[in-house]
């Protein structure tokens, strides 16, 4: 029977407050508007973005349906969609792609002005929200929010992608992948026969050493206080790996010595500050490249000598690998399809929704690259 212009009953994890486990509770998802559509999530993995409005890092207006990395099928559409239809396999896109904002048409940017990154408003671009739980609105997240059997999005923020890619693996293309790879091949541009840092080797930290490795670094270090997370990193492209709690002087010091006078290309995917400084000064002067790829802490600031840059480096940052997210989607899935890049060895663990604490748990242990969450 279908469910088109009906309210869908479905499970989702709410987080009502900051610091406090998701609760897998019933609510009610509202039908489309004109130029939108509602999605049955087929899986979603756990990031570590998501993980900072629960801990409180990011700050986020509750209640919230958290997730924003995730693939499902077209339950339905509002009046006037017609990129999608119902039956489709997509990727909800927690960068929209408008195509009409002055950023959108700007051949380097791809954050939207359509965006909720900047404001976190917790809405659609309307202003309100498709979900009810217990008689009370709950926030959307990034206008996407995934973990969730049913949700809705704004047509400019879903794209449909191949219908034959596996949906447990291809959710990692609506963030994690993308962002990493996307910082080395897009943001930095990585050259062939250069020497690269990565800072943090977790899901989207190894992504960028992908990204790195197909572009033709000939050297890539990777920087992480977790060991366990080294052998990965190697079979997925890294020359070497450095833990800084090895060394009595700072990691950037240590770098500029292995690498006589600093990298090519440094990327900061943990989002701490002195990482993000430290990445900067790992560079080698007047010509090297740091990302700040990691999310950074809100209501922190950085202080750091200008010198740095000065001298001839250049700080750069970018949202989703500077991806145009509608155009650039689906051609990453039949990449990853053509078996241009691999996803698999990022996806550590596969779990029922019903088990998303535990997947968060994993995360934070440090015990997880990617857990998939299955509906």
């Amino acid at each position: 029977m279908s469910t088109a212009g009906q309210v869908i009953r479905c499970r989702a994890a709410v987080l009502w407050e900051p610091k406090k486990p998701l609760s897998i509770e019933e609510v009610e998802v509202a039908p489309p508007k004109a130029l939108e559509v509602r999605i049955k999530i087929v899986n979603s993995g756990i990031c570590r973005s998501d993980d900072h409005v629960v801990s409180g890092t990011l700050k986020f207006p509750f209640p919230v349906i958290l997730g924003h990395e995730a693939a499902g099928i077209v339950e339905s559409i509002g009046e006037g969609v017609t990129t999608v239809k119902p039956g489709d396999k997509v990727i909800p896109l927690f960068t929209p792609q408008c195509g009409k904002c002055r950023v959108c048409k700007h051949p380097e940017g791809n954050l939207c002005l359509k965006n909720d990154i900047e404001a976190l408003n917790g809405v659609l671009q309307d202003g309100t929200s498709r979900f009810t739980c217990r008689g009370q609105a709950i926030h959307h997240f990034l206008g996407t929010s995934t973990f969730t059997e049913f949700t809705v999005v704004d047509e400019d923020s879903v794209a449909r992608i191949d219908a034959a890619a596996p949906l447990e693996k291809v959710c990692l293309i609506g963030c994690g992948f993308s962002t990493g790879y996307g910082s080395a091949i897009r943001v930095a541009k990585v050259t062939p026969g250069s020497t690269c840092a990565v800072f943090g080797l977790g899901g989207v930290g190894l992504s960028v050493v992908v990204g790195c490795r197909a572009a033709g670094a000939a050297r890539i270090i990777g920087v992480d206080i977790n060991k366990d997370k080294f052998a990965k990193a190697k079979e997925l492209g890294a020359t070497e790996c450095v833990n800084p709690r090895d060394f009595e002087k700072p990691i950037q010091e240590v770098l500029v010595e292995m690498t006589g006078g600093g990298v090519d290309f440094s990327f900061e995917v943990i989002g701490r500050l002195d990482t993000m400084e430290a990445a900067l000064a790992s560079c080698h002067m007047g010509y090297g490249v740091s990302v700040v790829v990691g999310v950074p802490p809100g209501a922190q600031k950085l202080t750091f000598d200008p010198i740095l840059l000065f001298n001839g480096r250049t700080w750069k940052g970018a949202v989703f690998g500077g991806w145009k997210s509608r155009d650039s989607v689906p051609k990453l899935v039949s990449d990853f399809m053509a078996k241009k890049f691999p996803l698999d060895p990022l996806i550590t663990h596969v779990l029922p929704f019903s088990q998303i604490n535990e997947g968060f748990d994993l995360l934070r242990a440090g015990k997880s690259i990617r857990t998939v969450l299955t509906f």
